[in-house]
């Protein structure tokens, strides 16, 4: 089992950056896919942004393309998230999570981190 823990959220005024990091232990030779989600109140939870973990493959939402960036630094089973530019639609809860599995399809992610907060100000 893998199990990932995200730090780095906190409070961040409007334009400026945050860097969130995701570090996994456990079984990480299992791992296929690490990416990023988050949550807001009332609303459903959004896919911002994801790396093939051998492949270095990045891909994005929409909603954060040109503005955030996701790197892995391979030996140390880290995740991170550069978030630039950010504005009061980025304030949620994000979450790491990996897909350790290749039973389910490319997106379907089985292991997920606890989260941690990022709040925007203005």
């Amino acid at each position: 089992q893998v199990q990932l823990v995200e730090s780095g959220g906190g409070s961040v005024q409007a334009g400026e950056s945050l860097r969130l990091s995701c570090v996994a232990s456990g079984r990480t030779v299992s791992m296929l896919t690490m990416g990023w989600f988050r949550q807001a109140p009332g609303k459903e939870r959004e896919f911002v942004a994801g790396v093939g973990w051998k492949t270095d493959t990045k891909y994005y939402g929409d909603s954060v393309k040109g503005r955030f960036t996701i790197s892995r630094e391979y030996a140390k089973n880290t995740v991170y998230l550069e978030m630039n530019s950010v504005n009061p639609e980025d304030m949620a809860v994000y979450y790491c999570a990996a897909k350790t599995s290749e039973v389910g399809g490319p997106w379907e992610y089985d292991v997920w981190g606890q989260g941690t907060q990022v709040a925007v100000s203005s």
